[in-house]
Order: structure tokens, then C-alpha cells, then sequence
């Protein structure tokens, strides 16, 4: 039993706190998915932690921040606790998404805003671990998010602390609700979801700060990236918080 354990767990993840204060990473698995690490932990600042999944493993994670001894945390929260146990983060936050071993052996990643913003997170596949095909920009390359969208996040959009202070930064869809933002009713299709039908283009704020990202539903072309295992060995990812 514990050789199969083994061999079914081919992908390494790599967290990487490299935020000045201290994270509580979120795991969600997609359905019929492994939940990792029972869904969440506690990292120290410039710390990381190693964990695995299967091949096929499908799922996000996040960073809460401000977390409480309760487990309450002032963004990304599961339900006032650390480990997570298959609840999702509370947006907004900023997710790194992945699908495994998909069409071809294909892996695909990227990371999204869609859920609004909250801490800059970077994706990278693990040297030695992959292979290119194409060479293109999103072929193995570093996903993610680098600014501080929190420092000019729109006065409407912002979410604040008790202390005034803006620790997260809503979606459009999140803020006000439409199926213009949302890209439902009439406009749930890439050509009726598009920034003609928005009042102010909120998307746009979040793609001139992060143009790798995830800025609304269907921003794939710009924001979704792909790579291949190499050879015998499987892809691995590191998943950079503050990067």
C-alpha cells in the first residue's frame, strides 16, 4: 500500500512565503480531486513548505492573511479554521489555479483575479521538472501577479480593515453584482462579456497591473499558461507569495 501511496503522488507543490509577515495558505481540490494537507496551514514569513499530488490533481490555493488563533482571517477566509477541509477562500483573493496531466499530458495554470485581489502570488515550474513545447509566452513560464493592486485599488472596489486600511481588492462582479461584470445572462459567451457593456472598465485596472493574470471569465488567451512533464519526471510547481 504505501508503494502505490508513493507512485501516485508525482507532483511536487512548493509554497514559498516570501511576504514580511506570516500566511495561511488555502487548498481547495476540484471535484473527486485529493485534498492536500487537509485544505490549509500556517507559513512563517520566508518560509516554505513541500507537499505532492497525483497525477490528474486539479484544484487552487490561496494565502489568507491576519488569521486569528479562531482560525478567523480578514481575507481569504474558510470558515474560522486553519485547515480548510474543502471550504474555498472568501474573495476576494488572488488564486493560483492548476489542472493536471490534462489533453496530451498537458499541465495548465494561471493565476486569477476574477475573485478580486489580495496578495501578489507568482507561478513557476521547478527547474529539471518540464519540458517546452513551442517556446511561446505561456509555454512554462512564470504566471502571476507581482503588484500591489491594494495601493491604488479603487475606492469602490476596496475592502478595509477596522483600522481604515485597504486589504483586498473586490472584483467588479463582486462589488456590484451584473451579469455585464459576471459575464452571465445574455452576456455569458466571450463575445457578449465584453468591456462596451461596462460602465467603467474595472477589468482594465487589474490586467495594467497584472497583464499574466486573470482580470474577468474570459481573459483566457492572455492568461493561461500550459506545460509538459519531462520525460519520466513529473512537473512541479512553486507557488511564490509576495514574489
Amino acid at each position: 500500500m504505501a508503494i502505490l501511496a508513493v507512485a501516485a503522488a508525482d507532483h511536487e507543490f512548493r509554497l514559498w512565503n516570501n511576504c514580511p509577515f506570516q500566511i495561511w495558505p488555502g487548498l481547495l481540490n476540484n471535484p473527486n480531486k485529493a485534498l492536500p494537507l487537509n485544505g490549509g496551514f500556517a507559513l512563517d514569513k520566508y518560509q516554505t513548505k513541500s507537499f505532492r499530488v497525483p497525477d490528474g490533481w486539479a484544484g487552487r490555493v490561496w494565502a489568507r492573511t491576519n488569521c486569528n488563533g479562531a482560525g478567523h482571517c480578514e481575507t481569504g477566509d474558510c470558515g474560522n479554521k486553519i485547515e480548510c477541509h474543502g471550504a474555498g477562500g472568501v474573495p476576494p483573493v488572488s488564486l493560483a489555479e492548476f489542472t493536471l496531466d490534462g489533453w496530451q499530458g498537458q499541465d495548465y495554470y494561471d493565476v486569477s483575479l476574477v475573485d478580486g485581489y489580495n496578495l501578489p502570488i507568482a507561478i513557476l515550474p521547478i527547474d529539471g521538472t518540464f519540458r517546452k513545447v513551442g517556446g511561446g509566452q505561456y509555454d512554462c513560464n512564470q504566471a502571476g501577479c507581482k503588484s500591489d493592486i491594494n495601493a491604488h485599488c479603487p475606492a469602490e472596489l476596496a475592502l478595509k480593515n477596522g483600522g481604515g486600511a485597504t486589504v483586498a481588492c473586490k472584483s467588479a462582479c463582486m462589488a456590484f453584482n451584473t451579469d455585464e461584470y459576471c459575464c452571465r445572462g445574455a452576456h455569458n459567451r466571450p463575445e457578449t462579456c465584453k468591456s462596451r457593456d461596462w460602465k467603467v472598465n474595472y477589468p482594465a485596472i487589474f490586467k495594467q497591473s497584472c497583464p499574466d493574470a486573470y482580470s474577468y471569465a474570459y481573459d483566457d488567451t492572455s492568461s493561461t499558461f500550459t506545460c509538459h512533464s519531462n520525460g519520466g519526471i513529473k512537473t512541479g510547481y512553486v507557488i511564490k507569495f509576495c514574489p
